[in-house]
């Protein structure tokens, strides 16, 4: 099955007291990268959410983010900070011996004036112990996961679907340069044939067999015979990959290049119209399918 990089998907969830709200998105890449927005209080979260990432994708280009939010009518999370109301009662007790010192009475500070001291009473998501919220995150993680492999799952079908027509069409250009080859055989040996009388009629002391060596030398170096057998390997071989259930965007890379460089060879050697402009159509339709490949893990 081939797979795409690009995806997306979204979920809500709750346990623990909170709710939450996930995003996950992909495009192409040349390997794997991931990039994680999530809230860095709950303990080991990130690590976790990363190791499972790697073992869940090959590659592509993933931005995963988490919003969390206490669930209505949850009780908020108190904590006294020893250490700050330790700090906080030592300073009044310095301003209150340098009031009397200076004779100054000062109104009585009450609890509720300790407790709003800033920093003194810690509300809010920072618990001490987030295993459990970490615990039913991760939980929910394979739901969203499922969701996002299912949507690359449906974007790579249609990108076989159109790789597989692109085949089609570089399979009936190969056939087509072989037939323009084989008909071009004939029209470039009567060419070399009556250069080779000319060339004898009009020079003297030539080696007639060096000659005919040097043009039937030439004539190998325009046969495409070569080039057309490979890229009709490389088509099934394509196939293959098409058909393969393990990620084959890398493979899929290197073959592409092969292709181009059969193409490019193949016009090199040409020198004729109609299979120039077979050729020409060949590198059209490999360019096009290679931007297609990019996008398949």
């Amino acid at each position: 099955m081939t797979v795409s990089m690009t995806g997306f998907a979204a979920r809500r969830g709750a346990g623990a007291g909170f709710g939450w709200t996930w995003d996950i998105r992909s495009v192409n890449g040349k390997g794997l990268e991931l990039r994680l927005r999530v809230p860095d209080w709950v303990d080991g979260l990130e690590v976790a959410l990363r190791a499972e990432l790697q073992k869940a994708m090959g590659r592509g280009n993933v931005s995963l983010s988490l919003k969390l939010s206490r669930e209505a009518g949850g009780a908020e999370a108190l904590r006294l900070n020893e250490e700050m109301l330790a700090g906080v009662l030592a300073a009044l007790a310095r301003a209150e011996q340098a009031a009397m010192a200076a004779g100054v009475t000062l109104a009585q500070a009450t609890a509720a004036d300790v407790l709003a001291m800033r920093g003194v009473l810690e509300t809010g998501a920072a618990e001490e112990d987030t295993a459990p919220l970490r615990a039913a995150i991760l939980a929910d993680l394979p739901a969203l996961l499922s969701e996002f492999h299912a949507m690359r799952e449906a974007e790579g079908a249609a990108l076989a679907a159109v790789i597989a027509g692109q085949l089609d069409r570089i399979g009936a250009l190969v056939a087509e340069a072989r037939l323009l080859a084989e008909a071009r055989k004939e029209k470039a040996g009567e060419a070399l044939r009556t250069a080779l009388a000319r060339l004898l009629d009009n020079a003297e002391g030539v080696d007639e067999t060096r000659v005919a060596q040097e043009l039937a030398l030439l004539a190998v170096k325009q046969d495409v015979t070569e080039e057309t057998d490979r890229l009709a390997a490389h088509v099934a071989a394509a196939r293959a990959l098409l058909a393969e259930t393990a990620p084959v965007g890398r493979r899929f890379d290197f073959l592409m290049q092969e292709f181009l460089r059969e193409a490019n060879t193949l016009l090199s050697k040409s020198q004729d119209l109609a299979l120039t402009r077979t050729g020409l159509d060949l590198k059209t339709v490999i360019d096009q399918m290679r931007e297609q490949v990019q996008n398949v893990e």
